[in-house]
């Protein structure tokens, strides 16, 4: 009939949240909520703004209004305190995850904890147990987004399928140009927390992380740390003695016989944002660079593989239907961008939810955090000691 017509109401799933921190990530966070309901439709889930807190009422009152959250409070124990949150989202700052992390796990609290998880493996150690004294029910999730990216889904594919045979060498960097310049004044005047907030705590753990997910677990790890600037001018241009490392360069074997090198640096220049690696195996070989995000490098010895078109060594473009997380976004060939992983990390993460299901194997766990802490703790002191160190879980 010819008029205007409502749109019939329709009942989805919904997940209350409370997000801690209003910053870089709370945005990378809040437009994936805001885009899940109507891209993966009709398996649609509604994430509801709840709450958002921070310490400084002009800005988080700011960051509700600009994010559309429903009100705001101004500390995490009476965000966790609302009994209408059913997700706790901590994008704080690093020094802030572990504390109201175990407060909202001993809540019932589902989790999503930004990565570092922790400083140090002890403190880790403690987010880890939280998460398993809350039970099955209780879903958590570290936010190691790049594992929801459709090239290194692919990748993970791959290998788990056996296509590139035994896998021998892996190679994975992280490099920024973060704090390159060592005449520019610091924001803030660095915490004790700021000595073991180095390269390898804010950028290695994305790279062991991808090494672990990709490979396998790592079994030993040597390391170098160096310190290229000992003093940085503070915010008033007081000179501060430096304790954090500019640049982790590690040697790793795994415990399946590979073997690897793990790098990450804030004084790269000229990088902004630089994660590339590659996995070479006894039957074929991948390569991928973040800043080509859409295309992971494949050759293989069998040239007969189907899905990759009968072409033995090639650029693929994983942007077809076929490819992960591709059939809800855009028509084949189109890219996509770096906030994509989020949405597709945090929509598995709502996924597990609402049907009770497992965010392992393909999510990172709070387990995965913890594991990601004890190998930063270890090539801290391999650096510290010059020897190699066995890598142990509790």
């Amino acid at each position: 009939m010819p008029g205007f017509h409502p749109t019939p109401a329709r009942e989805t799933p919904e997940v209350r949240v409370g997000m801690l921190g209003y910053n870089f990530m709370a945005k990378a966070h809040t437009n994936a909520y805001r885009t899940i309901p109507y891209i993966w439709w009709p398996d649609a889930i509604q994430p509801r703004l709840h709450a958002i807190a921070g310490r400084t009422e002009v800005k988080v009152a700011d960051a509700a209004q600009r994010y559309g959250y429903d009100g705001y409070y101004l500390s995490w124990e009476e965000l966790i305190a609302d009994p209408e949150i059913a997700l706790f989202d901590n994008c704080a700052s690093h020094h802030m995850h572990v504390e109201p992390t175990i407060a909202a796990l001993r809540a019932g609290k589902h989790v999503l904890c930004e990565k570092p998880l922790a400083l140090s493996a002890a403190d880790a150690r403690r987010v880890r147990d939280a998460a398993n004294a809350a039970g099955p029910n209780v879903k958590h999730m570290t936010g190691f987004n790049y594992r929801f990216v459709p090239a290194i889904r692919f990748a993970k594919d791959l290998i788990d399928r056996g296509l590139l045979g035994d896998l021998y060498h892996v190679r994975i960097q992280y490099l920024q140009q973060s704090i390159r310049d060592p005449d520019a004044p610091m924001r803030k005047v660095p915490t004790p927390e700021s000595a073991i907030a180095g390269s390898q705590a804010i950028l290695g753990c994305h790279a062991v992380d991808l090494a672990r997910f990709l490979a396998g677990e790592i079994a030993t790890a040597s390391a170098l740390q160096p310190r290229f600037v000992p003093e940085r001018p503070g915010p008033d241009r007081t000179p501060i003695r430096i304790e954090w490392d500019d640049a982790t360069l590690s040697l790793v074997e795994f415990a399946n016989g590979a073997v690897g090198t793990i790098e990450a640096s804030r004084v790269a220049t000229g990088r902004r944002n630089s994660l590339r690696l590659e996995i070479n195996g006894s039957q074929g070989s991948i390569g991928f660079d973040l800043e080509r995000l859409n295309e992971l490098q494949v050759a293989l010895a069998d040239a007969s593989t189907t899905d990759l078109t009968g072409i033995a060594s090639q650029d693929v473009m994983v942007t077809e239907g076929q490819h992960p997380f591709m059939n809800v976004w855009w028509p084949a060939g189109h890219i996509i961008g770096w906030e994509h992983a989020h949405i597709n990390e945090i929509h598995h993460l709502l996924r597990a939810i609402v049907d009770d299901g497992d965010v392992a194997p393909y999510g990172a766990t709070l387990e995965d955090g913890y594991r990601a802490a004890v190998i930063a703790d270890a090539l801290a002191e391999a650096a510290r000691t010059g020897r190699k160190q066995t890598i142990a879980y509790d």
